[in-house]
C-alpha cells in the first residue's frame, strides 16, 4: 500500500531525467495535472502497464498536463527499458541507493500511479495494473483538455481488469 491516497497532498520532489535535466513536481504542476508512475524495470506488471500509460501520455500530455514515470533503476538500464517498451514519456530517476522519493510516497509495490492536480492534491492513487484506474486517469485528463476520451484499450486486446504489482 502507499501512504499517499486520493485527497492528500503529494510530497514535493526534485529529480533528474535520463538526460540529466532536473525537474520538480511544483514546476510540472504549474502547467496542469501530473500523472506519475513509479516503476522498476524487473517488474512484470510494470512491463505490462507502462505501454498503456504511454497511450495516455500520447493522447493527453502536452501543454496542460504531464505524464511521466519515475524509475527505481539506474540511467543505463532505464534507458534500455524505455527503448524496449517504446516509452517516450518523460522519465525521472529515483536514486536506487535510498529511493528517497519512492519512500516519501510510501510505496510498497510498483507500479504505483498517481494523478496529481495543480495545487498538489492527489486525485487518483492506484497500485498494480488497473484497467479502470487508467481509464479514470484518461477521463480526467480528457476533461481537462476539453476533448472526448479516446478508448485506451482496443477491442482486439484481451486485457484483464487488474494485475497486482
Amino acid at each position: 500500500m502507499t501512504t499517499i491516497n486520493a485527497g492528500q497532498t503529494a510530497p514535493p520532489f526534485f529529480l533528474k531525467s535520463l538526460d540529466g535535466k532536473e525537474y520538480s513536481l511544483a514546476k510540472l504542476l504549474e502547467k496542469g495535472p501530473v500523472v506519475i508512475a513509479f516503476f522498476k524495470i524487473s517488474c512484470p506488471v510494470c512491463q505490462f502497464t507502462l505501454p498503456f500509460l504511454q497511450r495516455v501520455a500520447d493522447r493527453y500530455s502536452g501543454d496542460n498536463a504531464t505524464v511521466l514515470t519515475i524509475s527505481q533503476d539506474d540511467t543505463k538500464s532505464t534507458a534500455s527499458f524505455n527503448k524496449e517498451y517504446s516509452l517516450s514519456m518523460l522519465t525521472l530517476l529515483d536514486d536506487p541507493k535510498d529511493y528517497a522519493v519512492s519512500n516519501a510516497y510510501g510505496l510498497s509495490m510498483v507500479p504505483t500511479i498517481f494523478l496529481i492536480e495543480p495545487g498538489g492534491k492527489v486525485k487518483v492513487s492506484c497500485m498494480g495494473f488497473g484497467k479502470a484506474d487508467l481509464e479514470q486517469i484518461a477521463a480526467e485528463l480528457s476533461t481537462r483538455r476539453k476533448i472526448a476520451a479516446a478508448p485506451l484499450f482496443r477491442n482486439d486486446e484481451v486485457i484483464p481488469a487488474s494485475k497486482p504489482g
